[in-house]
């Protein structure tokens, strides 16, 4: 469609100013600019066309220039950052100088924190309203002025645990605090758990359909409802007849409002401007459609809710295809590997598309689970399996590993338990960026006694990993791999089987100029880098295999011959398979003065493609074969060191 409006959008000063009649006209604008923006560069889509009324309705009665606005799960923003000038950002989406997928703040002011996981508004938002309370710049009747404070929740990351610990303080505050939920009936898949069944049944219940309840019953209800006697009348009639009695929020101390409509942009406006000012916290329950406004992602919300590149023909969507993915090699190998050991059970927290568990649960459903978003309660649940006597595999971002490090600590490794950990998205990620990167699971997990670390290059190497760790019943394991496409390099070839601390010669030398030390998918790129060296130098690569225990064997190899070594992996070059490499070397009394480390540099790599990010660190093919004709001059000896290797 003809986009009149949507350009015009400066900042929310310019929505302001439009007559409410012409908002549904600039909501479809939204939808359309983001649709086609995403068809062409893929993104996060069905969440974003569920909050365009909402969105347009918060900026239109508050201002996010002086109030706060605090997003969780932050792939719900694009709507927001068309009403706050950034349109022209837009055909960027995701890549390296354009929009960022998530809220970030070095694009926009309006923008408070860069975030991408989930749980953490009600929390955020909970420090900035004391934080302005403690400044003097909190509304109040005082000051009518001051900073409003509202939180954005959606894609059922209410469930989380940070999000319950936010509300258990948020209904501790003394003053205006609004927590707005989203409520789609989805996660990024279908939501687990009791609290999603509530919702639910609240949705088809008579208190959703009627939307009208008696405030006087209500307010009786509510904790210290005894100082909000004249709430109604501040509310307003529409606010007062929405208030629930039964609702779950209120056992916080959190007066509940809703569910209403989240699609009725008047209704919406209304709403809100009754309950901004009430100085007490408020959830607003908004019910929305995720994927609204086409069929396709109406129907299919899951799969469009971060689609690639897709195009609408007269028979359907078609989206972008590409080679075997990682992600759809892990959830066969899975399968084909419960097939054979009925010990074998998995899990997934809110992610079965995106960690290929889906088939998995398709195929085995009473040894599957979706805890939602729940990492840390997973990794829990899977300490507590294990300790029955089963082989649990659970499959969960890099990235997300982040948040049950202290599960895996004292539930897992502490108790020796076997959990067998399969990190996807390991290492750059991409267009979702720096919130995303699963830059630090080798330094997190290898300073767990008794922990077991290895990363497939290719799909032969993850199927072996993953046989390996189906047996290694002697404590925590993780297998790490990217989101990528598996390489055909070596598909006639998958090598030997996995065995605990060894590693996989690729190419052999006798006199190597430079020995390659290569982690996961680096070791691909190694060999690319060898080939277009193969008349300069002689170049030795290794398929390291394992990050803890490091084999022992190939690094005195390495290193006793005294050329120069590069270690290279997608991980943060800071505690990473590299140092790694230099305390094994030190233990052994090895000279390492040669040994150079490729991998994450100690700072933030944004969106773009993930090919420009590994360029970024200096890891793709191109940037080794640099580093290797740099490096093999400075081989001025070949006197090899001795060892304390027993």
């Amino acid at each position: 469609m003809d986009l009149t409006l949507l350009p015009r959008i400066q900042s929310p000063a310019d929505l302001k100013a439009l007559p409410l009649e012409q908002l549904p006209t600039l909501a479809e604008e939204i939808r359309s600019a983001i649709c086609g923006q995403i068809m062409k560069t893929g993104g996060h889509f069905a969440p974003n066309l569920g909050v365009v009324e909402l969105t347009i309705a918060l900026h239109r009665v508050f201002d996010f220039g002086h109030d706060r606005l605090l997003f969780d799960v932050g792939h719900q923003c694009y709507p927001h950052k068309l009403l706050t000038g950034r349109f022209p950002l837009l055909e960027g989406l995701r890549q390296r100088d354009g929009m960022a997928g998530f809220p970030e703040p070095r694009e926009s002011d309006y923008d408070l924190f860069s975030v991408g996981h989930a749980g953490t508004a009600i929390s955020t938002a909970v420090g900035m309203a004391r934080g302005d309370q403690l400044n003097g710049e909190a509304v109040s009747g005082e000051n009518p002025n001051g900073r409003h404070v509202v939180s954005l929740i959606g894609d059922a990351s209410i469930v989380n645990g940070v999000a319950m610990e936010g509300l258990n303080n948020a209904g501790t505050l003394n003053r205006q605090f609004l927590v707005v939920l989203n409520d789609n009936g989805m996660s990024i898949a279908k939501p687990q758990g009791a609290v999603a069944g509530y919702f639910d049944r609240l949705r088809v219940s008579d208190t959703y359909r009627s939307m009208k309840r008696a405030a006087k019953g209500a307010l009786g209800r509510i904790p210290g409802g005894g100082a909000l006697k004249d709430l109604g009348h501040r509310m307003g009639e529409m606010a007062k007849d929405a208030l629930l009695e039964d609702a779950w929020f209120e056992h916080f101390g959190l007066v509940t409002v809703g569910p209403i409509d989240g699609h009725d942009i008047p209704a919406l406006v209304e709403m809100l401007t009754a309950i901004k000012s009430v100085d007490r916290p408020i959830v607003l329950h908004v019910h929305t459609v995720k994927g609204k406004g086409f069929d396709f992602s109406e129907g299919d919300a899951t799969t469009f809710h971060s689609p690639k590149p897709f195009s609408v023909t007269g028979c359907g969507v078609e989206l972008k295809s590409g080679g075997r993915s990682f992600t759809a090699a892990f959830g066969d190998a899975l399968e084909e590997v419960m097939n054979r050991d009925e010990r074998v059970v998995a899990c997934t927290a809110a992610m079965p598309d995106g960690t290929g568990i889906k088939t998995v649960i398709n195929a085995h459903p009473t040894r599957s689970f979706d805890t939602g978003i729940c990492e840390s309660h997973a990794m829990d649940m899977m300490a507590g399996m294990a300790k029955t006597g089963l082989r649990p595999f659970f499959a969960v971002y890099s990235t997300f590993l982040q948040r049950a490090f202290d599960q895996a600590f004292q539930e897992v490794s502490l108790q020796g338990l076997p959990v067998r950990l399969c990190l996807d998205r390991a290492g750059v990620v991409g267009g979702d960026g720096a919130v995303h990167h699963g830059f630090c699971d080798i330094a997190l997990l290898r300073t767990l006694p008794g922990s077991t670390l290895c990363a497939a290059m290719d799909e032969a190497s993850l199927r072996g990993a993953l046989e390996f760790m189906r047996t290694w019943d002697d404590g925590l394991s993780c297998v790490r791999y990217p989101r990528d496409d598996v390489s055909t390099r070596f598909a006639d070839d998958p090598g030997p089987a996995f065995e605990r601390g060894r590693g996989r010669l690729l190419r052999g030398c006798d006199a190597p100029d430079v020995v390659v030390l290569a982690y996961g998918t680096c070791a691909i790129t190694a060999m690319e880098a060898a080939d277009q060296l193969v008349d300069e130098l002689q170049i030795e690569v290794w398929d390291a295999r394992f990050a803890k225990p490091i084999d022992r064997k190939m690094l005195i190899s390495a290193l006793e011959r005294g050329g120069a070594v590069l270690t290279v992996e997608d991980h943060s070059i800071v505690g990473g398979f590299g140092a790694a490499c230099l305390e094994e070397a030190s233990a052994l009394g090895l000279d390492a003065s040669k040994l150079q480390r490729a991998g994450l540099p100690d700072g933030w790599i944004y969106q773009g493609s993930r090919a420009e990010q590994l360029m970024e660190a200096g890891i793709d093919t191109a940037s080794i074969v640099t580093r290797l004709r740099a490096m093999a001059p400075s081989c001025a000896t070949k006197q090899a060191p001795t060892s304390n290797l027993v």
